[in-house]
């Protein structure tokens, strides 16, 4: 199994146990992502630190305030290590008001740009308002504008209204913790509507815990519980949507 999303250094135990505990859970790839500053830095090093550990690089929409060009150039140099393997989290976040649309935008647009220059994945991030849809509208317009073939990771997918929107343009789907609460039907039904080819798991940890675990702290090795409710909802045994999720994340992220 995989987790195509996870912050380790927001995690409460300690990275080995992290990494240690997800080994003997079956999980023996998963994407460790920044979130801007130095967090990028500290990614890059566990995933230095534990073969079974990649990272992601850029500037969350919410730490956006103050993007500008020498950030973009930061994100670009730390692309170029051989275990970054996608670029974000990035994209528009309207739920909380921690940056301004246009410094959002300004940053979004600069990330995915250099996800194109470097022939890598850009792992994407929206939240809107309840009831509202204009950060995921925006997503949608930008990527359609200015992402050309690059891969698409729809991170902590949660927009079941446009799944088959993003199964039309071939971006991935990455299912998170929150797929597997009683009130997720919507998200189960994309789950199972979503072609096998795109479809990825993750925890986000420590955020999202799984119903299992729920109000508790997340980690690695609880993306089994999101893939089993996932594989549940695709009416297919657990090991069959492992082979399919550790084929898509092999192709997107070449590890």
């Amino acid at each position: 199994m995989i987790d195509s999303h996870t912050h380790l250094f927001l995690c409460e135990r300690p990275e080995d146990e992290l990494v240690e505990a997800a080994l003997a859970a079956g999980v023996d790839r998963m994407l460790n992502v920044g979130l801007g500053d130095g967090q990028n830095e500290i990614a890059i090093a566990a995933a230095e630190r534990h073969e079974a550990v990649f990272a992601a690089v850029g500037r969350h929409p919410t730490e956006a305030g103050g993007f500008d060009e020498a950030e973009a150039e930061r994100i670009a140099a730390l692309a170029a290590h051989e275990k970054v393997r996608a670029i974000g989290e990035t994209g528009i976040d309207y739920y909380r008001d921690l940056a301004s649309p246009a410094d959002q935008r300004r940053a979004f647009e600069a990330q995915v740009a250099i996800a194109r220059e470097h022939g890598l994945p850009i792992v994407i991030h929206g939240r809107d308002k309840d009831g509202d849809t204009a950060a995921i509208d925006e997503i949608f317009a930008v990527l359609d504008a200015q992402a050309g073939g690059t891969p698409v990771i729809l991170h902590c997918f949660s927009a079941p209204w446009r799944v088959a929107d993003a199964a039309e343009r071939g971006w991935y789907c990455s299912f998170a913790g929150h797929t597997t609460y009683p009130a997720s039907g919507a998200l189960r039904e994309a789950a199972a509507q979503l072609p096998a080819e795109l479809i990825l798991v993750e925890t986000d940890a420590p955020y999202l815990a799984p119903q299992t675990i729920r109000g508790k702290p997340n980690e690695p090795a609880r993306v089994v519980d999101t893939a089993r409710v996932v594989a549940e909802a695709r009416g297919i045994p657990y090991a069959e949507l492992e082979g399919i999720v550790e084929a898509n994340a092999r192709a997107l992220f070449g590890w």
